[in-house]
């Protein structure tokens, strides 16, 4: 018996089905951090020493970003989709079984690369299979992919890893990747390439003067939380002197803090496009800088996490927004170059985290990371207040 729908539901199970994807490879992204001790131990290394493996995965799809879309400009973008998802779950099983730091190396770099080609397409694709007059709820359930990665991803791939190890934890992401696969075959129609830009759009694009600064912006917030994030786990419990379950729970609680800032953004957006901006950065600001002075009990670094995550997210959401409205006329290449640039931070801050801990000590990752976020709100208020006209257009657009 076949179930008929209608378009209206046809169009938001697409949108469902890309959120899923969304969470699948965010969370591939994201589990690593719950897992550095773990695979720090299995190539006998310390924290400090595995963390380089999310900072060449970063920059590994900061780099890849902007070329494969342009190489795959003109491909129709259901098939696009299927051959991303295939490079991603042949790495995920390269991971799986990489019997040397060097090969998990090169299968992360794997899945980079389809992240990086996953990303550069998928929020305009969102936005185009999403029902009539529903563009920015569809992008915010996409946000909603991302925020589950880390509510549920992340720590439930790190209880899997802790349980049967994090060789496994990676073989059913890719498990998981073959099935949303499936299913996006299914549903998708045929998607040819539409105003995803050319090579001609990026010197264009960068004669933007505000759009470069957002851009700038991006990379300046994103490498002052991945600072502290990155080293969430081996700062609470060799810092902060909290157990594995309660680093699990944190874990947990920033993803919970996805979930609502990104309902906030949903209902706030609209009537404060600027405020929410900065805001949620100088909310970020204070979070990093209290950070050491808070880890002395459970419930100080509880709360903290959820303020920290809810700031968090609605940083990305806004500036995911306001780039795609600034660069209507490219928006594959425009989110490209943001999501290579988002990643740059991603790397940045990772490696940053990463010699702060073995130099400074671990406990000072949050200040370093609060003296970048201090540098981000001077260059939002720049920008707010040099650009406000564009914004305020960008703001109408949203």
């Amino acid at each position: 018996m076949q179930i008929s729908r209608s378009p209206r539901s046809t169009a938001w199970l697409r949108v469902v089905s890309l959120t899923l994807a969304a969470f699948i490879f965010n969370t591939t992204e994201f589990v690593p951090i719950g897992l550095l001790s773990d695979i720090a131990a299995s190539f006998s290394m310390t924290a400090a020493q595995a963390g380089l493996i999310l900072t060449i995965y970063a920059w590994g799809v900061a780099l890849m970003s902007l070329p494969f879309m342009l190489l795959t400009s003109r491909i129709e973008r259901r098939t696009l989709l299927m051959l991303t998802f295939l490079v991603f779950i042949a790495s995920h099983v390269v991971s799986a079984f990489a019997w040397s730091f060097g090969v998990l190396m090169i299968a992360r770099l794997g899945v980079a690369m389809a992240h990086a080609i996953f990303w550069s397409i998928t929020a305009s694709l969102a936005m185009r299979v999403a029902p009539s007059g529903k563009k920015a709820q569809a992008l915010g359930l996409l946000s909603t992919g991302t925020a589950m990665a880390m509510v549920l991803g992340l720590p439930l791939g790190r209880m899997i890893g802790e349980a049967l190890g994090w060789r496994t934890t990676f073989m059913i992401i890719g498990v998981l990747a073959c099935l949303i696969m499936v299913v996006l075959f299914k549903l998708l129609p045929t998607l040819p390439s539409h105003h995803s830009g050319s090579l001609k759009s990026v010197p264009e694009l960068f004669r933007r003067p505000a759009l470069v600064c957002m851009y700038l912006l991006a990379a300046t917030v994103v490498t002052a939380h991945y600072t502290a994030y990155s080293y969430i786990e081996p700062f609470l419990q060799k810092i902060a002197g909290m157990s594995e379950n309660f680093t699990t729970m944190v874990l947990l609680l920033f993803g919970l803090a996805g979930i609502i800032g990104s309902l906030m953004f949903s209902r706030f957006s609209t009537r404060y496009p600027s405020g929410i901006l900065i805001t949620a950065i100088g909310v970020l600001f204070v979070c990093l800088l209290v950070l050491r002075p808070l880890s002395f009990s459970e419930l100080s670094i509880a709360l903290l996490s959820l303020v920290w995550g809810v700031a968090m997210t609605a940083i990305g959401l806004c500036m995911q927004v306001k780039v795609l409205t600034m660069a209507a006329d490219a928006t594959d290449v425009a989110m490209s170059l943001f999501s290579g640039i988002f990643n740059i931070g991603i790397g940045a801050g990772a490696l940053l985290g990463n010699q702060v801990s073995i130099h400074i000590g671990m406990e000072n990752i949050g200040l370093v990371g609060a003296a970048f976020c201090a540098l981000a709100l001077g260059l939002c208020a720049f920008i707010f207040h040099r650009y406000s006209a564009i914004v305020n257009q960008a703001a109408e657009t949203e």
